[in-house]
């Protein structure tokens, strides 16, 4: 999970800055946390207590209203009675992490990603995205083979990997759709040689880096293992003390393994 959050705040400097190439600085004074961290911690204090996906996302939602949610997302928690909006977006995706290292069966993690996302992305791709990601975080901690996972894609998913990174990123562009980002994230991992491989990857898209250096970022944690002791000191720099703690008590109690 931290692996995820991390790829959001070195993400965040770039979502609306493309960066088409893998250098850059990992950490910079102007990295913060946005929307993804918010989701996702909320998902994984949801999973901590009565598994209420609806109420913890409201909650942490609404306690940090300009974190940099899209538009409909936004108006959706001011709601009184907030229902599903049909959404198809990559919120479903980038928030489902935890779900991956909480449960223990590929059918749990399945059925648990769908209803986190059910929540607002209940859209057939949204759900869709949401399963892709967890099922690639599951099978990465559990597995350890690539092969795998790229084989449960196409399979599952049809997210079919025709196109190497170095042949999408020249015209590559900002696309906050599932089926435009999820797999591309997860292409991002696959071509990934370490943790903070795969968030570079990520980013050099120059697409919807945060996102999707989430994305990848828990898919390489749980393959690769917990991120380094810096990275996870630069996470909890950025954090508040109200979502350390809950990815602290998240982490302790699941940790990142195969």
């Amino acid at each position: 999970m931290i692996g995820s959050i991390a790829g959001d705040i070195i993400g965040s400097v770039f979502e609306f800055r493309p960066h088409k190439e893998k250098e850059f600085p990992l950490f910079s004074r102007r990295c913060h946390f946005t929307d993804d961290t918010v989701l996702t911690v909320a998902i994984a204090q949801a999973i901590l207590g009565d598994g209420d996906y609806l109420g913890a996302v409201l909650e942490l939602g609404r306690k940090y209203p300009r974190a940099g949610y899209g538009g409909f997302f936004r108006r959706w928690l001011q709601e009184a009675d907030p229902k599903p909006y049909n959404s198809w977006g990559n919120g479903s995706a980038m928030r489902v992490s935890p779900v991956a290292f909480a449960f223990d069966t590929q059918e749990e993690v399945l059925a648990e990603a769908a209803r986190s996302a059910a929540i607002s992305h209940n859209h057939p791709a949204g759900i869709k995205g949401a399963q892709a990601t967890a099922l690639a975080i599951f099978l990465a901690r559990t597995t350890g083979d690539k092969e795998i996972i790229r084989r449960e894609m196409a399979d599952r998913f049809s997210y079919v990997f025709r196109y190497t990174l170095e042949e999408i990123r020249p015209s590559y562009t900002f696309d906050v759709s599932c089926e435009g980002s999820v797999p591309e994230a997860i292409l991002a991992f696959l071509e990934s040689t370490s943790y903070e491989d795969a968030i570079r990857n990520a980013v050099s898209l120059g697409g919807d880096a945060d996102t999707q250096a989430c994305i990848a970022g828990g898919i390489a944690e749980a393959f690769y293992g917990p991120v380094s002791r810096e990275i996870a000191a630069e996470v909890q720099r950025r954090l508040t003390p109200d979502l350390w703690e809950i990815t602290e008590e998240f982490c302790q109690r699941f940790p990142p393994h195969r």
